[in-house]
């Protein structure tokens, strides 16, 4: 299962820092200050991540399909 969750977790991670970032641009006031908030916005994404990579490999490892 540490396999699932690691190999989820690059792709969530990912996704999540990329959506940070994406945010941290967009919004005029942090637009301002972007290059001292991207990393931090990587950071928080690639940590949120982690959760949501053991959530889905519990989900396939019990076989769930909905």
């Amino acid at each position: 299962m540490i396999r699932v969750v690691g190999m989820l977790w690059s792709i969530a991670g990912t996704v999540l820092a990329g959506i940070a970032i994406i945010i941290v641009l967009a919004v005029p006031s942090f637009a301002g200050h972007a290059m001292q908030y991207i990393p931090s916005a990587a950071l928080a994404g690639v940590v949120a991540g982690l959760p949501v990579a053991f959530v889905v490999a519990r989900m396939i490892g019990k076989g769930a399909t909905s």
